[in-house]
């Protein structure tokens, strides 16, 4: 069952600056009695996979009725397209430069997506290098006060997709320092320990449920919150010691 309309908002933009505040205000004054739920604007700049990721792992605990709102946009004021998904009964609103895809895959995948085109939805005085402000909160705002889907803008069927992770890839790495990796523990049923290499290094790491399980100082490797494979430093930082970031290849065999 759908809940009441809500907005999520996911950016590159920092706290540092009014950015966030100036979309904020747009969307108070198209809608007001619509919440916003902040999901992160600490996005590395300009990260479009890793505001991708964010997005996959937050929008589906959201209930149906939902708007996303999400601007990760080097792009902004080029060719680009700015676009409107609908999947599993929520809306997401952003680039088309790939940002959105994963997270309506989560949703259940796209069932219709609309460029926005309808100068009715956004700001009359659009900037080339603020359509955060100008043009995707105001769309959003407009859709969670009930604007029909239809309005935005003509159907289009080929939107940017992302390049998928490859095995083994680090896809994030999050604020304790564990290393979400491009694999499932499913691939490694029945290990009690992984062999892992990484920097010239190799070591074993115990495969456990959870971080507790091992000593405090140890590696363990166990099944993230998300469902992903996932390596962490029991009251450490993992991504340290290990000296992995997003990006970065680590090699995983049963052990």
């Amino acid at each position: 069952m759908a809940g009441a309309p809500r907005i999520t908002f996911t950016t590159d933009y920092g706290l540092a600056d009014g950015f966030v505040a100036a979309c904020h205000g747009v969307i108070a004054g198209i809608a007001p009695a619509v919440p916003v739920v902040d999901v992160t604007h600490q996005v590395p700049p300009g990260d479009i996979r890793r505001g991708a990721l964010v997005l996959a792992q937050t929008v589906p605990w959201f209930p149906v009725g939902s708007v996303h709102l999400a601007v990760v946009d080097p792009g902004v004021g080029t060719a680009r397209r700015a676009i409107v998904l609908r999947a599993g009964g929520h809306l997401l609103v952003g680039p088309d430069n790939g940002l959105l895809m994963w997270a309506a895959r989560e949703l259940g995948g796209p069932t219709e997506i609309r460029e926005i085109a309808a100068p009715a939805l956004t700001l009359a005085r659009i900037s080339r290098t603020f359509h955060g402000r100008d043009v995707f909160a105001p769309v959003a705002a407009h859709l969670a006060a009930g604007t029909p889907f239809a309005e935005v803008g003509p159907a289009l069927t080929d939107p940017t997709r992302p390049a998928e992770p490859v095995p083994g890839e680090v896809l994030t790495v999050d604020h304790f320092g564990n290393v979400q990796l491009a694999h499932s523990t499913a691939e490694f049923a029945g290990a009690d320990t992984l062999r892992i290499e990484v920097g010239g290094r190799v070591l074993t790491v115990p495969l456990r449920g959870t971080f507790g399980e091992v000593a405090a100082g140890e590696l363990v490797a166990y099944a993230d919150s998300a469902g992903f494979l996932a390596i962490s430093l029991n009251r450490g930082d993992a991504a340290t010691l290990l000296g992995v970031r997003a990006g970065d290849r680590i090699d995983v065999r049963s052990g």
